[in-house]
């Protein structure tokens, strides 16, 4: 009985001991329904095991990463700030320490996680029309977390996403999330460093709101909508680096010259005959080698000319030892300079061509310098420019660095003597630099003398005389008959070294010009529009060239142009070969022995006796010239 009792006992312990288990059991699981409770009610958003492990689109956003230097930023909505701040989750890059897509990294006591709520770097308020509307903000976030799971790699500029390749444009995207303000971010947002804003040539749909660039009350144009843009005031201001590739710094598809155009911080480095452009790294690089003198197809003249480097650098510049304010025009005045067609054709009009905007506020750099060149040219030099030139040997010899806002290296040359106003870039004419010889040198007559003007004054004829070459050996004999014609006849004998202004006026005063075909011809410059030039064209098929290098350009300066072709009789060419010979029977088929036959055996090694009877007609014309003013 005893020990029947004693069982009893025994189980009714058992079953007070089975009470307190399920009495804490219950416990336990109660206050593990009040913890979810809780998670719940904080965070509806969210599922009840989101903690456990990153989200599946996070997942999925971190295992379509393919490139190791580029981090992925995802954002959504935050309740906590009033649904209107955003979650930026820095996904870690794959590391060199082989990090997995899924893990994050350990951080140390005191860094900063990498999820967190970007209040301190920018805060976009989306400006929604309606009060109360919370429900609807709710249900546009939710589906703005759809569309964001398809994939949130940053674009770079220029660089197609390549997620969205065979889904949509980026027009078609843009219009399509125009109200996720999210998705008009072309780069996320960060608070490690200021945001970087890179130019490309492509236009990108939409652009990013930057921080630390506009003040906590200005707004700025994402996406088609105003955003408002609060910065950290102790954030240091956005830089923007200029990345949109350069033009081309040079053109060589000109038939004259090879030239150069450009802008920027340019740097010229005189003794390497250097024009550098500093550029950003991320800009394509430019390196180009030009000869600025408008001869570009004659090899011998081109070989004399001083090369000119012009290319771009994002390394540190060389230090200014002087910096101008205007731009800088380089060319050579080697070549054939020195021969008075040359410095013209070659220089002085394609300069004019080339700088007449500036108004003189442009510094000239010359290479190859004559100091007689620059004493003769001295008046017009001043006048198209009002700083002294810079001579670009001397300065290389005292290591001068000299700093321009834009540059032209070689000067824009049309046909020989002749600015097209078609071709010119300030519509420009052969007229508009005649007279701005004229006012250069000041010379007075801008038009012939006139028959009816009271004074009796005959016409004056100038007859330019040559030495050396295609002389014109009958020349007292053609100034009586110019006398016999009604003229007031003279003969120049300028010389080269002659100064330009006592030449010039010369050539002024006359009505009509006469002279061998020659480089002395290039000072009708300085006749005065109207009055006449006749050119003498000595025998061998040369009258093309006559024309083109003389005859065209005085019609484009306004000139009456006659061409006086002689015959075999007038030539010294009857004396040195038989009659039958190929210089009689066919001249031009021996311009294919090239330029350098031409000139020693048709050019220079003849003189002219000009027929007398028939020159008279020639006067007569250039009196009825006169006569018709």
């Amino acid at each position: 009985m005893k020990q029947q009792q004693g069982g009893g006992g025994g189980g009714l312990l058992g079953v007070r001991f089975e009470s307190q288990r399920f009495r804490l059991l219950s416990i336990v699981v109660g206050c593990f329904l009040i913890s979810v409770t809780f998670l719940l009610s904080s965070r509806p958003d969210a599922g009840a095991f989101d903690t456990l492990s990153p989200k599946p689109w996070l997942e999925e956003a971190r295992s379509t990463q393919t490139t190791p230097t580029t981090a992925i930023k995802t954002v959504k909505t935050s309740p906590k700030l009033g649904g209107r701040d955003f979650l930026v989750d820095v996904v870690p890059q794959r590391g060199a320490q082989g990090e997995s897509h899924g893990r994050q990294p350990q951080q140390s006591a005191g860094e900063r996680t990498e999820t967190e709520w970007v209040k301190d770097t920018v805060i976009i308020e989306e400006r929604i029309g309606g009060a109360g509307a919370g429900g609807t903000e709710r249900a546009e976030h939710e589906e703005a977390e759809r569309d964001l799971n398809a994939g949130t790699v940053d674009r770079q500029p220029g660089v197609q996403d390549e997620s969205a390749q065979g889904t949509a444009t980026e027009e078609e995207e843009a219009a399509h999330h125009d109200d996720l303000p999210a998705q008009t971010m072309g780069a996320a947002v960060t608070t490690a460093r200021p945001a970087v804003l890179e130019t490309t040539t492509a236009t990108q749909p939409d652009q990013l709101p930057v921080p630390g660039l506009f003040s906590d009350k200005e707004t700025q144009k994402v996406g088609g909508r105003t955003m408002k843009l609060q910065a950290d005031p102790q954030q240091t201001p956005a830089i923007i680096k200029h990345t949109t590739p350069l033009p081309p710094l040079c053109d060589f598809s000109d038939r004259r010259a090879d030239i150069c155009d450009f802008s920027g911080d340019i740097r010229l480095v005189a003794n390497a005959s250097s024009y550098i452009v500093v550029i950003d790294p991320a800009t394509p690089a430019q390196s180009h080698k030009v000869r600025p003198y408008q001869r570009k197809g004659d090899e011998t003249c081109m070989g004399r000319i001083t090369e000119i480097t012009v290319r771009t650098s994002s390394a540190v510049p060389p230090k200014c030892t002087q910096t101008h304010t205007v731009p800088a025009v380089t060319f050579s005045i080697g070549g054939y300079t020195g021969n008075i067609f040359h410095d013209f054709s070659d220089v002085l009009v394609p300069l004019y061509n080339t700088i007449h905007k500036y108004g003189g506020e442009v510094q000239l750099v010359m290479t190859n310098v004559a100091p007689w060149w620059l004493v003769k040219y001295d008046k017009m030099l001043r006048t198209i420019s009002r700083y002294a030139p810079i001579d670009l040997a001397k300065a290389a010899a005292a290591g001068e660095v000299h700093c321009f806002p834009h540059a032209i290296v070689s000067l824009r040359a049309h046909r020989e003597l002749i600015i097209e106003r078609d071709r010119s870039v300030d519509g420009l004419a052969t007229p508009d630099f005649t007279r701005f010889v004229r006012r250069a040198l000041a010379l007075p007559r801008d038009a012939p003398s006139r028959v009816a003007d009271g004074t009796g004054r005959k016409p004056r004829l100038l007859i330019i005389a040559r030495h050396r070459t295609r002389i014109l050996l009958n020349l007292a004999d053609v100034i009586l008959a110019a006398e016999g014609a009604g003229f007031e006849a003279a003969m120049s004998e300028s010389d080269v070294g002659d100064p330009l202004s006592r030449v010039g006026a010369e050539i002024n005063s006359a009505d009509v010009l006469v002279g061998v075909h020659g480089a002395g011809l290039t000072n009708m410059m300085f006749l005065p529009p109207g009055a006449t030039l006749v050119q003498v064209v000595p025998w061998g098929g040369l009258q093309w060239i006559a024309h083109m290098d003389y005859g065209d350009p005085a019609e484009a300066m306004g000139l009456r142009y006659i061409q006086y072709e002689i015959g075999v009789e007038e030539s010294s060419l009857k004396d040195k070969y038989p009659r039958d010979h190929e210089i009689f029977t066919n001249p031009t088929g021996m311009h294919k022995k090239g330029f350098g036959f031409m000139r020693q055996t048709l050019m220079d090694g003849q003189n002219i006796t000009v027929d007398l009877d028939r020159f008279r007609d020639v006067l007569q014309e250039a009196l009825g010239n006169y006569l018709a003013q």
